[in-house]
């Protein structure tokens, strides 16, 4: 995870490709709490962090909104009483780049501090 986590995000062109089913397979495997949904057609990757409160979700939120922030790539966030929904995928190519497995991965690290 801390490689992946490393790695670069770049910008997301309409033209980019989507990951293959075997590049995501390898990917989630190094993001062993994350979850491969798919809504509307659209394949994701989604994570529930338990929280004390709601107070901590939202503080935890805010967290991932600022690492969202620097690389201007922005997970859907469910803020509900003791859990924090983080969900990833590239908007632009309706599924998932290897920016949102990076952006798994540096989520995945902020909750481990």
């Amino acid at each position: 995870m801390d490689e992946l986590a490393g790695k670069a995000c770049g910008a997301c062109r309409a033209d980019a490709p989507q990951v293959t089913s075997q590049q995501c397979d390898e990917l989630l495997a190094q993001l062993p709490q994350w979850q491969l949904i798919e809504v509307d057609g659209v394949k994701q990757l989604s994570r529930v962090y338990v929280c004390s409160n709601f107070l901590d979700a939202m503080a935890q939120a805010e967290k991932v909104a600022k690492i969202a922030e620097q690389e201007n790539h922005h997970p859907a966030l469910l803020v509900e009483w003791g859990k924090l929904t983080v969900t990833w995928w590239s908007h632009k190519i309706k599924g998932l780049h290897e920016n949102d497995f990076v952006m798994a991965a540096r989520t995945e690290r902020l909750f481990s501090l």
